[in-house]
């Protein structure tokens, strides 16, 4: 199994304050046809994925542009619940899924490519503030907060391989 490669890429946010985008990626033992299944099955989420403890679809079956759901997760020590969106979807390759929490518009796009045997599995997160509060918090915490978050992808991308590579 190779190991997990980490990037932090810094954006430019509102006013001028910068806040780091995470891009962390591993290959997974798996072909990209059940990563994929793994990626969307939202109801399967908390089974897979050791951090989320529950989720609750709003919209019908299937995984597409429009889906939404409410994950609570704990992270950092704290459990929270955030409503997400898929914006986007390019079936088998990649989606989009956006949420806006305490003043900042969060970001996250996965994409899946072959990978000789398996899949290489791409995860980046962007968080952009879009009010007061979120320039105020992006400010003081966004750097200080990038070590904890890329460490939690990271985790994330490893719980999902794993439950890809037994079978999904």
């Amino acid at each position: 199994m190779r190991g997990i490669r980490a990037a932090t890429v810094p954006t430019i946010a509102a006013r001028g304050t910068v806040m780091p985008a995470m891009t962390v990626s591993r290959h997974v033992d798996a072909p990209p046809e059940r990563v994929w299944a793994v990626l969307t099955d939202l109801e399967r989420s908390p089974e897979v994925i050791g951090a989320i403890q529950s989720v609750e679809v709003h919209t019908g079956p299937g995984f597409e542009v429009g889906t939404r759901w409410t994950e609570t997760r704990t992270m950092m020590g704290r459990t929270a619940s955030e409503t997400m969106e898929v914006t986007a979807v390019d079936p088998g390759r990649s989606y989009v899924v956006e949420a806006d929490s305490g003043g900042t518009h969060y970001r996250s796009e996965f994409r899946l490519a072959p990978d000789g045997d398996g899949t290489a599995l791409t995860m980046t997160f962007d968080g952009q503030p879009s009010g007061l509060g979120g320039r105020v918090a992006a400010a003081t915490l966004g750097r200080l907060l990038a070590r904890p978050t890329r460490k939690a992808l990271a985790a994330d991308l490893d719980d999902i391989a794993q439950a890809s590579e037994h079978g999904g």
